[in-house]
């Protein structure tokens, strides 16, 4: 299995923070938010990532070689960085991950590394972290069905039907990903879908019939951070052993 970071965007909503530094490098306590994402792929047994950059592209790279000399890193640059979203940052990764299974993660996430533990003990090969609050119109929300499948997975879906929030990590299958690939090909190819997010591909697959399940993660500890607002907050809601 090869975990992904997307850590492209340039984070408009962080700055003056990100006038000079991607938000990945930005500092939660002690650490920035991807020395904390790559100790925890590293503490659940990962020593392969696959890093899509972007903004500021030289310094993620300079930071991943100079605090983790020994870690396999395949970086992977997004040159529409500027005019893309996720999805075609994600859709870059193709070649990384043919063939194999995939923990895919959001670079903008202060979280606990039990939730990626939580996410690879699970039973179902196609899975999210879900963290089950209070929703606005922000989240990615989510719906299931009786069987605990999703069945929706957007910024759209009625806050009072959805179960929760996607947390922004991801367990899948090597058959999964080569399903996801083929949908992307599509999307971003034929279509231009290149500004959306990339839960409209897991929405799509959904529909064609593929199992998504959730991972309820809600007792371990998660926070998105994209706003000055989050990254203040984020400094006094943040776990003692997480500081």
């Amino acid at each position: 299995m090869k975990a992904v970071i997307l850590a492209a965007g340039i984070a408009s909503r962080l700055r003056p923070l990100t006038n000079n530094t991607p938000k990945c490098l930005l500092n939660v306590g002690s650490k920035c938010l991807l020395a904390r994402t790559i100790d925890s792929l590293i503490a659940n047994g990962f020593d392969r990532l696959v890093i899509v950059t972007g903004y500021l592209k030289e310094m993620i790279e300079s930071f991943v070689s100079a605090n983790y000399p020994d870690l396999r890193v395949e970086y992977i640059f997004n040159s529409k960085y500027d005019s893309t979203n996720n999805i075609y940052s994600l859709w870059l990764a193709k070649s990384a991950v043919h063939g194999q299974s995939m923990l895919l993660l959001d670079s903008d996430i202060l979280f606990d590394s039990a939730l990626i533990s939580a996410l690879l003990a699970t039973k179902h090969e196609n899975c999210l972290a879900l963290n089950s609050h209070e929703l606005g119109d922000e989240e990615i929300k989510v719906i299931l069905n009786t069987d605990g499948q999703i069945t929706e997975i957007s910024k759209t879906c009625s806050i009072e039907t959805a179960v929760g929030e996607s947390v922004g990590i991801e367990k899948f299958s090597a058959e999964f990903v080569q399903d996801l690939y083929t949908e992307l090909d599509d999307m971003i190819l034929n279509k231009g879908q290149s500004g959306v997010f990339y839960e409209v591909a897991f929405e799509n697959l959904i529909k064609k019939g593929a199992e998504i399940y959730t991972v309820d993660t809600t007792n371990i500890f998660s926070m998105e951070l994209d706003t000055v607002e989050d990254f203040e907050t984020a400094c006094t809601k943040i776990p003692a052993h997480l500081q």
